[in-house]
């Protein structure tokens, strides 16, 4: 079963950036499509950015385009999410997620999702 760990989460000023690391051990990793989601203190947990297992289908929730960039390392079972141009609504506890694939895949959905992290906070100060 594979175990992740969220780390680089952090308090910065709006218009700041950090880059969240998501460290996967206990299965293959490349074989994993890899998903950042986030939850705000009242709110639902909702959609950041997919990756799948290559690296070359990535999408992003409409208020991160142009703002975050996921990635991923097979070679060291790690993913990524560089943010950009930080918001106060940014604010959210920031979760990576994956599940297991035959095939090249992405899904937009937490339910999909099999394996999930602890979380990272993420706060955006005005």
């Amino acid at each position: 079963q594979a175990h992740l760990v969220e780390s680089g989460g952090g308090l910065v000023q709006a218009g700041g950036s950090l880059r969240l690391s998501c460290a996967s051990s206990g299965r293959t990793f490349s074989s994993d499509t890899m998903s950042w989601f986030r939850q705000a203190p009242g709110k639902e947990r909702e959609f950041v950015a997919v990756i799948d297992q290559s690296g070359g289908g990535i999408d992003y929730g409409y208020s991160m385009k142009g703002r975050f960039t996921v990635s991923r390392d097979n070679a060291k079972n790690t993913g990524y999410l560089q943010m950009n141009s930080l918001k106060p609504e940014d604010t959210a506890v920031y979760y990576c997620a994956t599940r297991n694939s035959y095939s090249l895949q992405t899904d937009y959905s937490k339910s999909w999702y099999e394996y999930w992290g602890q979380g990272t906070q993420v706060t955006g100060s005005s």
